[in-house]
């Protein structure tokens, strides 16, 4: 809820006419999106218009044009080893390599129960998991580096459409 100056990766608020009152028969849902308007101004106010904003959970920066750059998400937020790691901001990075189309990071627990970060990236081809690491090593803490790397021709997608994580295969050491 703090405005970040151009190029700072930020979370997405949107308000105004086109904002929905909440979600339907879940209170509790909508009291934690749906907040007040900090940035109401007093004529808004007066006239009952644009007090709330919704939580969007998307992750975005400024560009210097104008224009807004979707990042991630923020509520793929893990924490291994006491480091609190945005997995998308390791997906954006994996997504910033030469001929790696998509990704998915995810936090996976090992036979020992502790925790490991296991990167799924499509590609036409396989990549040297060492070339991979190079890569993100430029950009990326190593607490936040995966510990495997499992191309994939696609991703398996569920009835909505979207990418199902629990269907992607296991990795392989």
């Amino acid at each position: 809820l703090q405005p970040v100056p151009v190029g700072a990766i930020g979370e997405l608020y949107i308000g105004g006419a086109g904002v929905g009152r909440g979600y339907l028969n879940n209170p509790a849902m909508t009291n934690k999106v749906f907040i007040n308007n900090p940035f109401q101004t007093a004529d808004e106010k007066a006239q009952g218009y644009n007090n709330r904003i919704y939580k969007t959970g998307d992750l975005v920066r400024y560009l210097a044009d104008g224009n807004i750059e979707y990042v991630g998400r923020n509520d793929f937020q893990v924490k291994i080893r006491g480091f609190r790691i945005g997995l998308g901001e390791i997906e954006s990075r994996l997504n910033n390599f030469p001929a790696i189309k998509q990704s998915i990071v995810l936090a996976l627990d090992n036979n020992a129960g502790n925790k490991y970060l296991a990167a799924y990236y499509v590609a036409d081809k396989a990549f040297d998991n060492n070339e991979i690491l190079n890569y993100l090593q430029q950009f990326l803490p190593d607490y936040m580096l995966p510990a495997t790397f499992v191309h994939m021709q696609s991703f398996p997608i569920n009835i909505n459409g979207k990418v199902d994580r629990r269907a992607l295969p296991a990795p392989s050491f």
